[in-house]
């Protein structure tokens, strides 16, 4: 349920307390509960709305992270699996006089709640265990995308693959690798494999959400006189006109050169930040000539 505002779902606003919460989500699920909407589509998807709504904004964890990054960066760092692991709502269906030993599997497919990780639902089937690592990637691997080789161990035995790295990708994002967990049991399906990423540094640029930072020093009488200089970007050497008069920490902006956009398209922009270069020794003319334009003010 991606680009939905969870807070909207339940009809209340950013920094909701528990208790509001609660009696939202309670009310809502219901009125859109399945048994008392046998048949209605749009009252089933309105109800799975409604739970991963609330799964989230129930979990102190989860919200915090939903509050700080919004929807769309949640979901780059949480699955669907993430969302729903722990997530149990028993209590408040009783309480209103609805069962929930099939609901759950019923509208949410086979295993229902389970293969997300949920226990408490019914059911012998029971899916594996999930499998996290983190995954070292290089800032270029994570700048143009690509493939990279990962060995884990799965039920004893070693296990490699090839995981599709996507371009644009950021430090933090999680990918899943479905059923390359734990083996289920009971008939269950196997678990997931999450790999963390974790993007190197690189020498020479800094990366700004999607935008690429690099520096360049320029002499004084280029910042002073104005110059043409050639700077190394992601995509090969670029000519640049450094104006009369810059001043250190200005930084000039490449257009379209910074990271792609993961999962849409477009890319962030190159900004190249202007250091002024000061001698560290002078001659003696140097020395003179400078003392003259001191003296002009300059």
């Amino acid at each position: 349920m991606a680009n939905v505002d969870y807070y909207q779902v339940l009809g209340l606003k950013k920094g909701a307390s528990a208790e509001e919460l609660k009696k939202a989500y309670r009310k809502l699920a219901v009125k859109y509960h399945p048994d008392k909407n046998p048949g209605n589509k749009e009252a089933e998807e309105k109800f799975k709305e409604i739970n991963e709504a609330y799964a989230v904004l129930s979990d102190p964890q989860k919200k915090a992270q939903y509050d700080q990054f919004g929807d769309s960066g949640f979901h780059q760092r949480f699955s669907q699996e993430d969302i729903f692991r722990g997530f149990n709502v028993d209590d408040l269906f009783k309480d209103a006089g609805f069962g929930t030993d099939d609901i759950f599997s019923r509208i949410f497919g086979g295993g229902g709640f389970q293969q997300r990780g949920r226990a408490g639902f019914g059911g012998r089937a029971h899916k594996g265990e999930d499998f996290s690592m983190e995954l070292t990637i290089s800032f270029r691997e994570a700048f143009t995308g690509g493939e990279k080789r990962v060995a884990f161990m799965r039920d004893g035995q070693r296990e490699e693959l090839a995981v599709k790295i996507p371009a644009g990708i950021e430090s933090g994002a999680k990918l899943r690798l479905q059923g390359k967990g734990g083996s289920g049991s009971g008939g269950g399906p196997s678990g997931d494999l999450y790999l963390t990423v974790k993007v190197g540094d690189d020498p020479l640029y800094n990366r700004e959400g999607d935008d690429i930072v690099v520096a360049q020093e320029v002499r004084f009488t280029e910042a002073a006189l104005g110059a043409s200089l050639d700077v190394q970007t992601m995509d090969g050497v670029k000519r640049i006109k450094i104006p009369a008069g810059i001043q250190p920490g200005t930084k000039i902006r490449l257009k379209g050169l910074g990271f792609p956009h993961m999962g849409r398209a477009g890319r962030g922009d190159l900004y190249v930040r202007i250091g002024v270069k000061v001698p560290e020794q002078l001659t003696g003319p140097q020395r003179e000539f400078l003392e003259e334009l001191a003296k002009k003010g300059v």
